[in-house]
């Protein structure tokens, strides 16, 4: 055998030889790697980019949403309010016409009233005179008086029906604007 030169010379080529391997395996490994990592780098960046513009068209099409949605509430929201101030507006104007004619009427009636017992005490006086005045004042007091009834029956009536039609189209509007307030 030999001295151990030749196996110790071996030795050292074959153990340069696997550094040399490793160093390139090493390397190539080292490349791969960073290649790798460049690109899910990359990939991580267009992905955070295209999330960022995708949040950011997402946050302006809400927000223009949610402001489009306040001013058609808002907008609906006044016409509701005009279209029933309008209409209680009317109600009171017509409320107050009625009063107002059914105060003629009343004044009216309460004059024909007076006109009637002066034609009564008128009557009496000529009934001691003439038997047949009297006969005829009586038919046409009695006529009168129910005439003037059936007039007082008509107008209460008439000025019933109105305020009670009046109250019940203010409620009913303002029942309708109250439904579509809370409708939207």
């Amino acid at each position: 055998m030999s001295n151990g030169n030749g196996v110790a010379a071996t030795l050292g080529s074959a153990a340069e030889a696997v550094a040399d391997k490793a160093k390139e395996v090493g390397s190539a490994v080292s490349k791969r790697a960073s290649k790798a990592v460049k690109k899910a780098k990359k990939a991580a960046g267009k992905a955070e980019k295209a999330v960022a513009r995708t949040a950011g068209k997402a946050t302006k099409a809400v927000t223009k949403t949610a402001g489009d949605a306040k001013k058609t509430v808002g907008k609906t929201a006044d016409k509701a309010k005009k279209a029933v101030s309008k209409r209680v507006a009317k109600a009171k104007t017509s409320l107050a016409a009625t009063s107002a004619s059914a105060k003629a009427e009343a004044a009216a009636l309460k004059r024909k009233r007076t006109v009637k017992k002066a034609a009564k005490k008128t009557a009496k006086k000529a009934a001691a005179k003439k038997a047949v005045a009297k006969k005829t004042l009586a038919r046409k007091a009695t006529a009168k008086k129910a005439a003037v009834k059936k007039t007082v029956k008509k107008t209460t009536k008439k000025v019933a029906k109105k305020a009670a039609a009046t109250k019940k189209a203010v409620k009913k509007v303002a029942k309708k604007a109250t439904k579509k307030v809370a409708g939207k």
